[in-house]
């Protein structure tokens, strides 16, 4: 999962590199672009999350049969929003980059790379949603293989089609969003290939209304909380999009090679959520506390490297980027603050993993909108009045801290008390 998360940032980082050979307003076009292809990932993580609890207790509990016509009910219904999601995206898209504060430019440059890229919605899902689906069955390495093979066709199409090499048409930045697209359909070709190998489909809409039910229980609260993220983000561009387009290139850009230490930790709490699921039906508590305990110490130790690594070259590397001296010096300002509390973003991830494993999304989704909605946005907004967009990503970093604490605590509490009422009750009995 690592592997496979590492080259899907390292296919974003390769195109940020592309995009800042066309200038700095296409950078600040993927800036606005940003927080709704987050929403996106939103849904299918949400649908991920609610398929991979249900699929993983299933198959912790030893029913086989009911885990595969799950698999299959749950790809159908992240077909159902893709299609939905696409269409609205690409209809409303200049009405919401509009509403973020992208003007001139940078407005048209933004619309033009989200209308192609919603035409790759529906592959997108599910392509997220397999991924999650053959962890859920404890097949963990194809996923990354895919995740893999799908960024190295994203990273070589980008170039051939952004500036028109080896005979392409050159597209600009609408050539990047059609990278992306041909790159989930590779990996949806690959995923199908896989769960059908595997014999890990169903073909049968049985009692389709029924798994929908079952999926969205978590799945609709993990959406929930998923979307917390990309209003926060909005929310925040806007802010920073009064300071000028280079420091929202600045930040989109900074973003981006952040989240690649980032995603090092979603690979672990994405891996630790089919673990907890299936040794939770086992009833196997111990080794869900203990994998808890890793996955926890994990996340502050990569934390501290993550820090160490972005303060001595984050900045080097945005300036290949993108040269621009407002851009460089507001990165630099954000590695010498954001990477403090990716430790801490890592524990929350690893708690709202367990609470949607566990078939309790409602926690997961109090703790997105804590830390989104009721501290975020508020401290981000008294943050820029204070000291400007420095003061953003300091209200960001305090929140990450403050709700990645909160969230190991009440996991912690959680499973001693879940897992004692169980057993209390097996005894009984």
């Amino acid at each position: 999962m690592a592997m496979g998360t590492l080259t899907m940032n390292v296919a974003q980082l390769a195109e940020a590199v592309y995009l800042g050979i066309l200038g700095t307003e296409a950078l600040a076009a993927m800036g606005f672009a940003f927080p709704l292809t987050i929403t996106l990932f939103a849904f299918a993580g949400g649908i991920g999350s609610g398929a991979s609890s249900v699929i993983a207790r299933a198959k912790g509990a030893g029913e086989h049969e009911q885990a595969a016509l799950l698999i299959t009910h749950a790809q159908i219904l992240s077909v159902v929003f893709g299609l939905t999601l696409a269409i609205v995206g690409f209809t409303y898209a200049r009405e919401i980059v509009s509403a973020l504060g992208a003007k001139d430019l940078v407005l048209q440059l933004t619309v033009e790379y989200l209308r192609v890229y919603m035409i790759g919605v529906p592959l997108f899902m599910l392509s997220i949603v397999g991924s999650t689906l053959l962890r859920a069955t404890g097949n963990a390495a194809s996923p990354g293989i895919v995740m893999t093979v799908g960024s190295v066709i994203q990273i070589a199409f980008g170039p051939l089609l952004i500036f028109g090499l080896l005979g392409f048409p050159e597209l600009g930045i609408a050539g990047a969003a059609w990278a992306y697209v041909i790159s989930r359909l590779a990996s949806v070709v690959l995923y199908a290939m896989l769960l059908i190998k595997d014999g890990l489909m169903n073909w049968s809409l049985s009692g389709i209304g029924k798994s929908w039910l079952s999926i969205m229980h978590v799945g609709g609260p993990a959406i929930a909380s998923g979307l917390v993220m990309p209003v926060s983000m909005m929310v925040i561009t806007r802010l920073l999009s009064n300071h000028g387009h280079e420091v929202v290139a600045a930040y989109n850009v900074a973003s981006r090679v952040e989240t690649m230490a980032h995603m090092i930790l979603w690979s672990c709490s994405s891996s630790a959520e089919p673990f907890i699921g299936q040794n939770w039906g086992a009833r196997q508590y111990d080794r869900v506390r203990r994998a808890l305990f890793l996955c926890h110490s994990f996340c502050l130790v990569w934390g501290v490297f993550t820090f160490v690594f972005m303060v001595t070259f984050g900045t080097f590397l945005v300036s290949l980027i993108d040269d621009n001296p407002i851009v460089v010096s507001t990165a630099e300002t954000f590695f010498l603050i954001i990477p403090l509390s990716i430790g801490f973003m890592g524990m929350m991830q690893v708690a709202n993993a367990s609470f949607n494993a566990r078939g309790m999304p409602k926690p997961a989704l109090v703790i997105s909108i804590l830390r989104g909605v009721v501290i975020g946005i508020p401290l981000a907004i008294a943050g820029d009045l204070l000291w400007g967009y420095t003061g953003i990503f300091i209200a960001t970093a305090l929140t990450n801290i403050a709700l990645g604490t909160m969230a190991w605590w009440w996991n912690k509490r959680s499973v001693e008390s879940q897992a004692l009422g169980v057993s209390d009750m097996a005894l009984q009995t």
